[in-house]
């Protein structure tokens, strides 16, 4: 007798709020599936029962993904349908997930997206910031120093920036990101996106760092924070001091044409660039011996 023909994993988008965004399609999908790998059974139990849906479930998160991704690609190869989910929104988005995608990737496996919610692009949509292109961070770094350091990489990031948050470290998020990105940066905080307290606060970083400091409700349920990326002007000015730091550094030990090319390799300048930028700084500091060759 020939071997089943390999199943599919179909990677589902769960509301992340209203059970009215769960789509018709994932809700077929959902029961036709012979397992459902989800974040929190429970969770997903309450949504499986208010559609009537009796597919089991298996759980699948941050701390067991690993070792149960085999048995679950196995289980495919070997015939069965597996749905993926999440407690909310779509899978292996700063959720579990992407090890069972990768590994069934790898296997050969078809994959199949069934497209719903996602709280990082509801939240884009409705923040009132430039969307033409986005980078999404997901959750920075919990402790102060790690976060800072991550929000000082992020400065001359053009792009609109989009991050998850945990109510308890809003405020202090909000301050990190004033202090590293501006104070005048606009902003959007999206709270309970899609639930009956669903609310978006606009502003300026340093406005919103201080309305989380004063008002507790901000600071409760689902949150993502989006930023506007940094202005064309603020980018250039960052490379520029990048390249005179580089080169003020190399022009004190090396000739100015070899100081020109590495500082261009530093900072990511031209050649031609850094080398006028060291003629006007070895003019600017006064006559020097070292050849210019």
């Amino acid at each position: 007798m020939a071997n089943a023909a390999p199943g599919r994993l179909h990677v589902v988008a769960t509301p992340i709020g209203n059970l009215g965004d769960l789509s018709p399609r994932a809700r077929e999908t959902l029961a036709a599936c012979a397992l459902i790998a989800a974040e929190d059974t429970r969770h997903s139990a309450v949504l499986l029962r208010h559609f009537g849906i009796t597919t089991p479930l298996v759980s699948l998160h941050e701390h067991n993904e690993r070792a149960r991704t085999p048995a679950l690609i196995a289980r495919i190869a070997a015939g069965d349908d597996v749905a993926l989910v999440s407690d909310a929104g779509t899978p292996a988005i700063s959720d579990p997930g992407e090890a069972l995608v990768q590994a069934a990737a790898a296997a050969g496996i078809e994959i199949v997206a069934v497209p719903g919610p996602c709280a990082a692009v509801a939240a884009l949509s409705v923040a009132g910031l430039p969307t033409a292109g986005f980078a999404f961070e997901g959750f920075l770094p919990a402790r102060g120093s790690a976060r800072r350091r991550r929000l000082g990489e992020l400065v001359t990031e053009r792009r609109t920036l989009v991050f998850y948050e945990a109510p308890h470290r809003l405020r202090e998020m909000l301050e990190d990101s004033a202090a590293t990105l501006g104070h005048e940066r606009r902003a959007a905080v999206a709270r309970e996106l899609t639930k009956l307290h669903e609310q978006v606060e606009r502003g300026e970083l340093g406005g919103l760092a201080a309305l989380a400091a004063h008002e507790p409700s901000l600071a409760r349920g689902e949150l993502v924070v989006v930023i506007e990326g940094a202005a064309a002007a603020a980018t250039t000015d960052t490379a520029a001091a990048d390249l005179d730091r580089a080169l003020r550094v190399l022009l004190a030990e090396l000739p100015l044409a070899q100081a020109a090319r590495l500082a261009a390799r530093l900072a990511g300048a031209r050649d031609n660039e850094a080398y006028r930028r060291a003629l006007a700084l070895r003019a600017a500091d006064g006559p020097s011996d070292d050849p210019v060759t």
